[in-house]
């Protein structure tokens, strides 16, 4: 069994820079969050134990999906997710992964406003019960609902999704160095949510993900990267084939397995 370090380093086929640096909200102390979708092996999926959906690491703040789970997520709308195909910050793309980047559209549909605002507002009651607590919020956490709720309102408006946070740079900072105070927050919040919400209607978004495009693209990188293997026999076929019942169908023909 490939190891999920080796997945990674073997099997990636996209990654990116994501976090404050993607977001335009980098300073000297920020870190280097790195986000990555690895194409397990087809050969893995037919065994007993599946290959992980993710993996994190072997890096510091690295961060990597399964293919199959990536889709999933992002036709469910998960922000991090989503964010993930349209980072600014693109460091590895093969053939899968550009017809990948060249598919992010197909995931993107109204569904964003439930989930983007869902989890925005889940923060929002996190952050409420940390002030009533603490007496001030977690700003960090603080600069991340605003920027969900920024992207999640432009994104209904103009069906394109942006990562980077443009003009609104040195008001999120200011938030982020706790300059701001927590009532001017909680507006800011209810503005933007009230705003996202009336982009919804007329939003030039689809009301569903592509789902049958995603589907088609899904099945085309497993059946290549079945095709690969069994264009590659080497030493493990033997394995494979010693451990065969004898007089078992195929017997003496195992599909390579990598």
């Amino acid at each position: 069994m490939i190891t999920p370090e080796a997945l990674v380093r073997d099997h990636m086929i996209y990654s990116c820079v994501m976090g404050s640096r993607a977001f335009g909200l980098a300073t000297e102390d920020s870190d280097t969050d790195r986000r990555g979708v690895f194409l397990a092996p087809t050969a893995l999926q037919w065994r007993f134990t599946k290959p992980p959906t993710h993996v994190e690491g072997p890096a510091e703040e690295q961060f990597s999906w399964e293919l199959e789970r990536f889709c999933e997520l992002a036709l469910r709308a998960d922000p991090n997710v989503l964010e993930v195909l349209h980072s600014p910050l693109v460091e590895h793309a093969d053939a899968t992964g550009r017809e990948l980047l060249a598919l992010r559209g197909a995931f993107l549909s109204r569904q964003v406003h439930a989930s983007f605002t869902g989890y925005a507002l889940t923060q929002h009651r996190r952050l409420e019960a940390h002030v009533a607590r603490h007496g001030e919020p977690r700003w960090k956490h603080a600069v991340h609902l605003l920027r969900l709720l920024t992207s999640c309102r432009d994104l209904l408006r103009t069906g394109v999704l942006t990562v980077e946070v443009g003009e609104e740079r040195e008001r999120l900072l200011a938030v982020k160095r706790g300059e701001a105070a927590w009532p001017d927050i909680e507006a800011w919040v209810t503005r933007l949510a009230d705003e996202a919400g009336t982009a919804l209607s007329g939003s030039p978004l689809p009301p569903e993900p592509d789902l049958p495009r995603v589907e088609d693209f899904l099945y085309r990188a497993r059946l290549a990267s079945a095709l690969r293997a069994a264009r590659r026999p080497g030493p493990r076929d033997e394995t494979v084939r010693r451990v065969a019942p004898a007089g078992a169908p195929g017997d003496g023909e195992a599909a390579p397995v990598t």
